[in-house]
């Protein structure tokens, strides 16, 4: 079992856990006539695994865009929080509204994103994939990084340590200077995770990360979600089909049906509940169901 601590380098969540760190009031997304997100209202606290579920088409995905800023939302507000660093005694909340925001500005307040399809360079390293998660971190030019001293200097070699990190927790030593195009596909999933990680989240936005996987690659993948969560410290929302490794790693879930949230509650809470049965089984099922 794995002890080390990361947190310090590699979630920048100033927020305490436990305390709100996400909050999604009452957001309405539209498609022409489609509705996509029907008043959709939860609250994503700070240290926790929190998974969003749904049958297909529920708009797990558009909620996500959502937050990340790929959609702007018609109706309603999606708002991070986050303390400066002199607020660590209990100061003043900051607040973000990230649908007025461009996905680059959300990216720099620290919520990064995942991808249900592989979304790498196939042709470079899994080294250099993962430095380019530090994108929004790099304050020099390409010329100033590649000298060999000087401020660019230092700020490469404090990008790489943080990467080197991310190598380490994810467990990608010997895949480092492969090209990611030549590595199994689970393995790719485990490189867009540290490509997402790389950028220091406050928090983790992770799009079905199992889909397309075997059971083997499942167990492996929800084992590293794990360790970004306890070891590095990271809040993660979890859009995810598997409903046993929902149910094992959550501590938090959120249900989707046609749009409209149906349930949010306790994992076992959720599990229970006659709504969900219903969406995800059908009528007849939800009534067998019932004690």
């Amino acid at each position: 079992m794995r002890t080390r601590a990361y947190q310090h380098s590699l979630s920048s969540s100033t927020v305490p856990s436990g305390e709100p760190l996400l909050e999604v009031d009452a957001v309405s997304l539209r498609f022409g006539g489609v509705q996509a997100l029907r008043s959709v209202s939860f609250t994503v606290n700070s240290g926790r695994i929190h998974s969003i579920i749904g049958p297909n088409g529920a708009g797990k995905s558009s909620l996500l865009n959502c937050i990340s800023g790929l959609y702007r939302p018609q109706e309603g507000e999606v708002r991070l929080h986050s303390r400066s660093a002199e607020d660590t005694g209990g100061g003043a909340d900051r607040t973000h509204r990230l649908n007025s925001l461009p996905p680059y500005r959300i990216a720099r307040l620290g919520v990064a994103r995942s991808f249900q399809n592989i979304e790498l360079f196939s042709q470079l390293t899994v080294l250099e994939n993962l430095m380019l998660g530090r994108h929004v971190h790099m304050r020099h030019s390409v010329l100033a990084s590649a000298l060999w001293f000087g401020p660019g200097r230092r700020q490469e070699i404090a990008h790489r340590e943080l990467v080197e990190e991310v190598i380490d927790l994810l467990q990608l030593q010997a895949h480092r200077k492969q090209p990611v195009g030549s590595l199994a596909y689970g393995i790719q999933k485990r490189v867009e995770l540290g490509r997402a990680l790389c950028l220091q989240p406050a928090l983790l936005l992770l799009d079905e990360p199992m889909a397309g996987m075997n059971a083997e690659e499942k167990e492996d993948m929800a084992r590293y979600i794990l360790d970004v969560h306890e070891l590095a410290g990271v809040s993660i929302v979890l859009i995810e089909h598997d409903m046993n490794v929902v149910m094992d790693i959550s501590s938090h879930v959120s249900v989707l049906d046609f749009g409209k949230l149906i349930a949010d509650g306790h994992p076992d809470e959720v599990k229970a509940d006659p709504r969900v049965i219903e969406a995800y089984l059908g009528a007849e099922d939800s009534e067998v169901a019932q004690p």
